[in-house]
């Protein structure tokens, strides 16, 4: 079911808003067409937080559709709410997919990273209502789709990932949120709060890095990387960094790589034995990252962790099918 991608960017909310892919509402016949429609950005804003990636989420979103069109005009007529049935039932497949993208992932060849998405943090408006637990528990949608926070959905369960996205993300309340998982509220409240407690581990004890910081520690290791000086990349880099690269088995990657020194050497030596190289600095799932090409060709995409003053580890995504949005940058 994958597509080519669109000319622009279909995840920016700056472009219209009419649906491409072949399986979303057209019929101008259905008196509900624009409010079926303006949900597509929603769906899509949930789908890949609940898969981690674009292409699967537009897949889910043309398979909601495709369900919604399977309908008589008279069962669509009477859904009082076109949205809240949108929601429920990519949810539901994204439940069911997540099952089967975990086992697809236990044999994807080398490390399996999200997919990068570029330039806005957010796609659309989030939902409000609904909340009732604390705030300061809760994850903003800009928060919710930096590659950190993606890595750490990928250790959930797939109940525990979908309830803790719609409760805590989303703002769905439990009850709406057991009707789409299936389980009784009380089951839905303990997955979301499991949920939390491994988004809270996975942060360290040190202070948050400020936004500013963030943008100068990518600016800063760019202009290293590209002078090839190994002192200035090791300073950049916690002494404990991790470096993990995703080729899908369709191009090279280099091994997760440990270790600033290390890491440091490795980096200068890619860039050694390649030509025509240019780095650019991008916004990467709503943080500052990179993007290296070829040629003009998008070769990767670099997003990073942080902790303090300091790069903690990066993600580079080489795999081409994951790269599609990348394309012109």
């Amino acid at each position: 079911m994958r597509t080519q991608p669109e000319p622009t960017d279909p995840t920016d909310p700056t472009e219209p808003t009419e649906p491409a892919d072949p399986a979303a509402p057209t019929d101008p016949t259905d008196p509900g067409l624009s409010a079926v429609t303006s949900e597509r950005r929603q769906l899509i804003n949930l789908a890949y937080r609940l898969l981690g990636s674009l292409a699967d989420a537009e897949d889910v979103v043309q398979e909601t559709y495709a369900r919604w069109y399977a309908m008589s005009p008279e069962r669509r007529a009477a859904i009082e709410s076109p949205g809240g049935w949108l929601t429920r039932v990519a949810s539901r497949v994204c439940l069911d997919l997540l099952g089967s993208a975990r086992a697809r992932r236990e044999s994807y060849v080398g490390e399996w990273i999200p997919e990068p998405v570029p330039d806005h943090t957010e796609w659309a408006d989030g939902r409000g209502g609904g909340a009732t637990a604390d705030p300061a528990d809760r994850v903003t949608l800009d928060e919710s789709v930096n590659m950190a926070f993606l890595v750490v959905l990928e250790s959930m369960t797939p109940a525990e990932r979908v309830a803790f996205i719609l409760h805590d993300v989303f703002r769905y309340s439990f009850a709406e949120v057991a009707e789409i998982v299936g389980r009784s509220q009380g089951a839905c409240r303990q997955l979301a709060s499991s949920a939390r407690r491994r988004v809270r581990a996975s942060h360290d004890a040190v202070a948050p890095t400020p936004a500013a910081r963030r943008a100068r520690l990518v600016r800063d290791f760019k202009q290293a990387w590209e002078a090839k000086d190994i002192e200035a990349l090791i300073g950049l880099l916690d002494p404990d960094a991790l470096g993990l690269a995703d080729g899908g088995g369709l191009v090279s990657a280099a091994p997760p790589t440990g270790g600033s020194e290390s890491i440091a050497r490795v980096l200068v030596a890619l860039t050694g034995a390649a030509s025509d190289l240019a780095i650019l600095e991008r916004t990467v799932n709503g943080q500052p990252g990179l993007v290296v090409q070829q040629g003009g060709a998008t070769m990767a995409v670099i997003a990073f962790d942080f902790a303090g003053d300091r790069i903690k580890g990066f993600w580079a995504v080489r795999n081409p099918e994951k790269l599609q949005p990348w394309g012109v940058c």
